[in-house]
């Protein structure tokens, strides 16, 4: 059975290793050093990790946001889901999330929304799984060129 808390600062370069896997290379560690001092105050956000051992074999990050249609309740994006290579279809991944919907149950969220590439359709048998459902709906991106 995994511990599932917090990531923590001094944990950052397993987090970046676990990173790599996710995107084919890890951030660049100043950055990310970076912006973890900036979002780890910022109750907004949770950075959670799955720990085997001490070791950090998975994590995710869930995001508040505050919606304004409707009762104006708050909904959470799960964004960075990565369970290790060496650690899959040991129940890191559902233990990860069962925790962070249970904290989204506990800040009143009326919905979890995440989205997840086409082509990774082992991910899409694991979310629909835990109760996720697709949606039809399209989906855009724009990435922004840094001037």
């Amino acid at each position: 059975m995994a511990t599932i808390k917090a990531v923590e600062a001094q944990e950052l370069e397993q987090l970046n290793l676990l990173y790599g896997e996710l995107m084919g290379q890890p951030a660049n560690p100043a950055k990310l050093a970076e912006t973890f001092g900036r979002i780890a105050g910022d109750d907004r956000y949770i950075l959670l990790g799955a720990y085997v051992g001490g070791e950090l074999l998975g994590s995710l990050m869930g995001i508040i946001c505050q919606d304004l249609v409707g009762e104006c309740r708050q909904f959470m994006v799960v964004e960075n889901v990565v369970v290790s290579s060496r650690a899959r279809r040991q129940g890191l991944g559902k233990q990860l999330m069962d925790r962070l919907e249970a904290m989204a149950h506990e800040r009143d969220c009326s919905y979890i929304i995440l989205v997840s590439g086409d082509k990774r359709k082992e991910a899409h048998v694991f979310y629909e799984a835990l109760g996720y459902r697709e949606e039809k709906v399209e989906g855009y991106r724009k990435h922004l060129v840094s001037h």
